[in-house]
C-alpha cells in the first residue's frame, strides 16, 4: 500500500487533526527508515495506518475487538489508549488485507513498544513521538535523540510514557516496562 492509498483508507476514519498526524508520522517514519536502514515503503505504510482506529469510539473499539477474537489483558482493559493499536493491527490485517508481519507488529506495538522490537517497530514508535505536528514539552530534545541514536530516543520516549502513566495513576503495560529495561541495558553496553 502506498501513501496515497493509505490516505484514502484513513481519511474517512479519522478527524482532520488525526489524519494530519498520521501523514506526518508516515513522513517521519520514511525519514527515520532511510537514516537507520529500515524499509521506507513498509515505514510509510505502517506510519499512515498506525492510528487508523484511534477515533473510533471506545464502545465500538471493544465490539470490533470482540468480533476479531481479541482478548485483552487486565492492563489492556484498563488502558483505553492502548486499544486503537491492538485493534488497528487486526483491522489492517483482516479488513484491509495487509499481511506483512513487520507492518502489523509496528502498528500493534506503536503505543506500548516491547522488548525485541524490529527496526521497523522502533522507527514507527519513535516517529509517533517526533512527527512534525508534535509540540509537547521536550519534543525538540526527543527529535535530536532520534537523529543521533534510535535506542536513545526509544529510552526517552519510554521513560516519558512511564512517567505520564505513573503521574496519572495508570497501570504500565508489561511490554513497556520490558522495552525500557531492555533499552537501558542495550545503551549501557554501548558506553
Amino acid at each position: 500500500m502506498n501513501l496515497e492509498e493509505g490516505k484514502a483508507v484513513i481519511k474517512p476514519l479519522l478527524s482532520e487533526k488525526r489524519y494530519r498526524h498520521s501523514v506526518n508520522v508516515s513522513r517521519e517514519a520514511v525519514r527515520l527508515a532511510k537514516k537507520y536502514g529500515a524499509d521506507p515503503q513498509k515505514a510509510e505504510t505502517a506510519g499512515i495506518l498506525h492510528d487508523c482506529m484511534k477515533d473510533l469510539p471506545a464502545d465500538k473499539q471493544l465490539k470490533s475487538m470482540e468480533q476479531f477474537g481479541i482478548i485483552l489483558t487486565d492492563v489492556e482493559k484498563a488502558g483505553k489508549k492502548l486499544w486503537h493499536a491492538i485493534l488497528g493491527a487486526a483491522y489492517i490485517e483482516k479488513v484491509l488485507g495487509v499481511t506483512d508481519l513487520e507492518v502489523l507488529t509496528a502498528v500493534r506495538y506503536h503505543t506500548t513498544g516491547r522488548a525485541g522490537m524490529s527496526l521497523l517497530e522502533k522507527v514507527i514508535f519513535v516517529a509517533d513521538f517526533t512527527s512534525a505536528d508534535r509540540d509537547y514539552p521536550g519534543v525538540d530534545r526527543m527529535r535530536k535523540k532520534a537523529d543521533a541514536d534510535l535506542d536513545a530516543a526509544i529510552l526517552e520516549g519510554t521513560a516519558f510514557t512511564i512517567g505520564e502513566l505513573l503521574d496519572g495513576g495508570w497501570a504500565v503495560h508489561p511490554d513497556t516496562v520490558n522495552l525500557y529495561n531492555e533499552t537501558v541495558l542495550k545503551l549501557a553496553e554501548k558506553k
